[in-house]
């Protein structure tokens, strides 16, 4: 998709959910009721974000219509957190090649589904409501196996490939337009308090098991390759790779987060950052 593409995307993201939705119902008359239940009943992505959340995190503890309504008061308080998952919805249509309609990760995809209940424990978290924002980490964490902190600050735009194993901190801090694949972590070295994960640039490209450690910054639309252990700045438009991470390109691509082009420079620099 082109820039034009993605503004264009985020305008109309409810219409093309629900254009999608209609024509499921249609040729899947066994999903019918799903998609009118989930989507089509509502007159907005708020209704159906929310509606989506509870029958995921719905349980015996905290029943459907009391995660469905905390849903809604958060929204109804910060409408950029439906701006963000609209951000969301277009990030995962422009970088993905496997989708064929906004339905997919707003149904299926683990990874956009576990980022909008972070969205809400977030809310929560800034209110003082931690016990029930972390009952919604700890729910997200065992539905989809994504753990993001509630105390954790994420950007707008972002694209959660897979989503199996993402783990991150309480204090990390990710940019808008950042991707990122399964068994990625932003995590802290050790037992210390305070400020001790990692701070993430905007458009950043991370690739799958990459371990970002520690207080440091990734600077923006820079890129870590897979399986990489990162323990150092990284400068921004830099690509970093290997255990422990060195320099393998600096500068590299232009929008890396957007490209998902995982492939490496032939010029290895040969020294640690």
């Amino acid at each position: 998709m082109t820039r034009l593409e993605v503004v264009a995307a985020r305008q109309d993201v409810w219409g093309q959910l629900r254009a999608s939705a209609e024509a499921a119902a249609r040729d899947e008359p066994g999903l019918a009721s799903q998609m009118n239940a989930v989507i089509l009943a509502h007159g907005g992505l708020a209704g159906a974000l929310s509606f989506q959340i509870a029958r995921k995190l719905g349980d015996a503890e905290l029943g459907a219509m009391t995660v469905r309504e905390t849903c809604l008061e958060a929204y109804g308080a910060d409408p950029g957190i439906v701006a963000a998952a609209e951000a969301d919805l277009a990030a995962v249509a422009e970088r993905d090649p496997a989708i064929r309609s906004l339905l997919q990760p707003f149904l299926y995809f683990k990874g956009f589904q576990a980022l909008q209940a972070y969205r809400v424990a977030h809310w929560l978290w800034g209110r003082g409501r931690e016990t029930l924002a972390l009952h919604f980490q700890s729910r997200m964490s065992e539905l989809f196996q994504v753990d993001i902190h509630p105390a954790a600050r994420m950007g707008s735009g972002l694209f959660l490939d897979h989503g199996t194993g993402i783990v991150i901190g309480e204090t990390a801090v990710v940019g808008d337009d950042v991707s990122m694949l399964h068994a990625v972590t932003l995590g802290g070295t050790g037992a210390q308090r305070g400020d001790r994960h990692p701070k993430i640039g905007r458009g950043v490209l991370l690739g799958a098991g990459a371990k970002v450690l520690g207080d440091i910054t990734v600077g923006d639309y820079a890129k870590v390759a897979s399986g990489s252990v990162v323990l150092k700045p990284v400068p921004a438009g830099c690509t970093v790779a290997g255990v422990p991470a060195r320099l393998v390109n600096c500068p590299t691509e232009a929008t890396p987060a957007r490209t998902m082009d995982h492939t490496l420079a032939d010029i290895v620099y040969d020294f640690v950052i």
